[in-house]
């Protein structure tokens, strides 16, 4: 292994500059995939790769690939990267971490004059957070074949714009092919977005799986009514429903730990009016577990417990579930490089499954793929309070730089 190390100063400040972007009062950061805020992002992104001397290209989804050539470059490049686009009350290291990581590793490559035999590449993949446009990772799903080009441009926002439109608008339609090309691995750097390597005072997670999930999306149709004459026995109320299905939503997923996630994150109530009974809410639900057995029992018991309450208070539902991404083992050879860096480093270490989806889960379909962790304070993230320690983010990207270098210089 290596003795040299990444640049730890010049990873922070980085993360810092384009943490200016989209920033928000409380000390978070709001840039949401393909608005011109994640157009600023982006552009420094490449600014900074072309001036590492990378090259880079950008396909059709918007997917970024800065390449710094290799000995060989007819070999497949080892690729690392994450996201730009962040929640609504994201933070400033949820994704950017891992695309600044890979800056740093191609920088501190150039520092210490070593060359690679294969190339290498740092890449940033479009909306992994699928905040905006749903599904999440929905581009490095197309990427991987999961979903076809035209699902992916065509997925749109609450407002109809669809991704293809506004890649073009932002100029980020790019005109390499989405997929069907070779890596030799890849790798993604994260923040953990959970407690545990900080309640186990490690350094460094092991990413060896990440759990799969299940996303729905559900609109009860009832009927509006005026809130003061009309009988409690006689309504027909979509706000109820929901309620008691949210309800039952958090008993599935308390009922089934350690490891059960289960969520509704967003609301939409019509009329939504003080005193007008709800005729229609649509909702989205968000079920999670590392055991594909577990999450599809989940799955039989949120539809069963769903149309019994629709039913119940005579209500019609539409109930879709628009993702499944199955839980995911990643690559034993990839993630021994992880591990063997960790130890050679110094840095304490442990074996972690991700409770969240990344990037690298659709990558590890066409690709021989790892995760590396690193802390963050609280366990907190997808809000503004997010925060990482300098260090651990540094001792991240020293670990990922090994990784690298081993993979792109095993023949």
């Amino acid at each position: 292994m290596l003795n040299n190390k990444i640049n730890g100063k010049r990873l922070w400040d980085s993360l810092m500059e384009m943490g200016k972007i989209g920033a928000t009062p409380k000390g978070g950061v709001c840039r949401l995939a393909l608005t011109d805020l994640d157009k600023e992002g982006r552009d420094l992104f490449v600014d900074w790769c072309k001036q590492a001397g990378c090259t880079v290209r950008v396909d059709a989804m918007g997917n970024i690939f800065a390449r710094r050539a290799g000995k060989d470059n007819s070999l497949p490049p080892v690729v690392m990267g994450s996201h730009l686009d962040t929640q609504p009350t994201g933070g400033k290291f949820d994704g950017i971490y891992g695309v600044l990581s890979g800056l740093e590793v191609i920088r501190s490559l150039n520092d210490h004059n070593i060359e690679t035999l294969a190339p290498i590449e740092a890449s940033v993949w479009t909306n992994e957070e699928g905040s905006r446009f749903p599904p999440a990772m929905v581009a490095s799903g197309v990427f991987a074949g999961v979903f076809d080009l035209e699902y992916g441009l065509s997925r749109a926002d609450l407002d109809g714009k669809t991704m293809g439109e506004e890649l073009a608008r932002i100029g980020y339609d790019g005109e390499l092919e989405c997929g069907n090309r070779e890596f030799k691995a890849f790798f993604e750097a994260h923040i953990e977005q959970g407690p545990i390597l900080e309640n186990e005072k490690k350094t460094i997670g092991i990413v060896t799986d990440a759990q799969g999930q299940r996303w729905y999306e559900v609109t009860l149709t009832g009927q509006e009514s005026h809130a003061g004459p009309t009988p409690m026995l006689s309504r027909k109320d979509a706000l109820l429903g929901a309620a008691k299905i949210i309800d039952q939503v958090n008993r599935i997923g308390l009922s089934n730990p350690p490891y059960a996630c289960a969520t509704v994150g967003l609301l939409q109530v019509f009329p939504n009016s003080r005193n007008v009974i709800p005729g229609e809410v649509f909702f989205t639900i968000d079920l999670r577990h590392p055991n594909d057995s577990v999450l599809a029992g989940m799955d039989h018991e949120l539809r069963e417990i769903s149309q019994s309450i629709a039913s119940e208070l005579g209500l019609e539902m539409k109930f879709e579930q628009i993702w499944h991404s199955p839980p995911v083992p990643f690559n034993k050879k990839c993630v021994d490089s992880v591990r063997k860096a960790a130890e050679t480093s110094g840095y304490s270490h442990q074996d972690i499954v991700s409770g969240a989806g990344h990037d690298a889960c659709y990558i590890s379909r066409v690709a021989p793929t790892a995760m590396v962790f690193v802390p963050c304070e609280n366990g907190i993230s997808h809000n503004e309070a997010e925060n990482a320690d300098p260090a651990d983010l540094a001792a991240g990207c020293d670990v990922l730089f090994q990784a690298v270098v081993e993979q792109a210089n095993d023949a």
